[in-house]
């Protein structure tokens, strides 16, 4: 299969951000979850990469020899696409507090994937996406309670 025939089949790429304050990751409840989304087809995981913020501020980029063998991360190792530079490794590691340490993970929707490929065979395409946040959900949800008090 092709490289176009691959990304035409493809379901939406998303990434985020998971940060640990004041640690190294640990994962050891996070890194089950996604792999269990993965072996249930819900998400492919095409990429993870891990930073920290030294106490004097320097970033470091670790790799999962840093974590060590017995992490939980260890499972994704060879997940790397490449879409994740070092500008996104500084980036995110701008938004971490000295001691702080986070994961970038990247991954295709897999559940979406059959209507992302309807919507390209009709020559349709996404014009627009986004996320509403829960903190915002959850103020959003309070003032609605508050306004019907």
């Amino acid at each position: 299969m092709g490289d176009d025939v691959e990304l035409e089949e493809m379901g939406p790429v998303d990434w985020i951000v998971l940060g640990w304050p004041g640690k190294r990751p640990d994962g050891a409840d996070i890194a089950p979850l996604i792999v269990d989304l993965s072996d249930r087809g819900i998400i492919r995981v095409l990429d993870i990469a891990f930073v920290s913020k030294d106490a004097d501020g320097t970033t470091t980029a670790l790799d999962l020899d840093h974590l060590g063998a017995d992490s939980p991360f260890a499972v994704f190792e060879g997940a790397s696409s490449g879409l994740v530079s070092n500008a996104d490794l500084e980036e995110a590691a701008a938004s971490l507090d000295p001691g702080d340490s986070a994961a970038i993970l990247v991954y295709e929707n897999r559940w979406a994937a059959p209507l992302a490929i309807a919507l390209r065979r009709s020559g349709g395409l996404l014009l627009a996406d986004g996320r509403i946040e829960i903190q915002a959900l959850i103020a959003a949800l309070d003032a609605l309670d508050a306004a019907a008090s």
